[in-house]
């Protein structure tokens, strides 16, 4: 049975500016409401977790920072983010991990019987995932699992081949993994097709939720270093990422917003 969701408008929600994008100052719970309440009136969204790799790419690229600024809610999901909104003497009240967010989306949506479509992922983690959310909450319902081949920027027959895979579902919410910008793309292009639906690009988290990555321990997290464990799991793949192009990003971030304080 479906609940009623505490109603938070999105145009009163305040944010905070960091680099080109504006993050709404809110708790996990705060973004909770803000979807079920939309959900609840039959509105759908777009979710962004934003980590410092996506304010570096939006702080590069005028066409990326479009695009994450469509989405309907930008959250920190990264300590260096929250660093930096405190520097700048505007604190958003804490990092809300895409991770950690979509058990949380999960679990309300099986408490309301609300469905979840699974976009994406590596292999069959996708497949694995669903089985472990319903597992966990069995009043979940999986409206369906597709890991499509998609291009950087999707092509229309991608997008119509996706849109024909989740069919007549509609979910309520959908998780779309396919790593950033492209999951993004994607989602703007689907948008239009699904305007009941709250749309989240979630990165790795399916593996996560599949067992097939560990996450890095909580204090990791808290203390902004839950990129060590990753890397230490992937060093071929995330090295010059984290290594060259993030550390030293996340430095001059911080540079900046100690200046620009309120």
């Amino acid at each position: 049975m479906q609940k009623t969701a505490p109603i938070c408008r999105l145009e009163d929600i305040p944010t905070v500016e960091i680099e080109a994008l504006p993050f709404a100052s809110l708790d996990s719970g705060g973004v909770l409401d803000v979807v079920f309440g939309a959900l609840s009136e039959g509105r759908g969204g777009w979710l962004v977790t934003a980590n410092v790799d996506f304010t570096q790419r939006a702080a590069d690229s005028r066409e990326v920072a479009a695009l994450y600024r469509k989405a309907s809610l930008i959250v920190a999901d990264g300590m260096p983010l929250v660093w930096a909104s405190r520097l700048m003497g505007r604190p958003v009240p804490e990092r809300v991990t895409g991770s950690d967010l979509s058990w949380e989306l999960a679990a309300r949506a099986a408490e309301e019987g609300r469905s979840v479509y699974l976009l994406g992922g590596a292999g069959e983690s996708g497949e694995r995932a669903g089985r472990a959310l319903e597992e966990r909450y069995p009043g979940i319902r999986i409206a369906g699992v597709d890991s499509p081949r998609v291009d950087a920027q999707p092509t229309e027959a991608q997008v119509d081949a996706v849109l024909a895979s989740i069919g007549s579902s509609a979910p309520d919410l959908l998780f779309v993994a396919l790593g950033s910008p492209k999951q993004e793309y994607l989602i703007d292009a689907l948008r239009p097709h699904l305007p009941s639906t709250w749309m989240v690009g979630v990165g790795i988290t399916l593996s996560f939720i599949a067992g097939d990555i560990a996450r890095a321990p909580s204090v990791l997290g808290a203390l902004g270093l839950e990129w060590v464990h990753r890397l230490a799991q992937e060093p071929g793949r995330l090295a010059e990422r984290y290594l060259r192009r993030n550390l030293p990003y996340a430095a001059r971030l911080l540079f900046r917003s100690a200046l620009r304080r309120a």
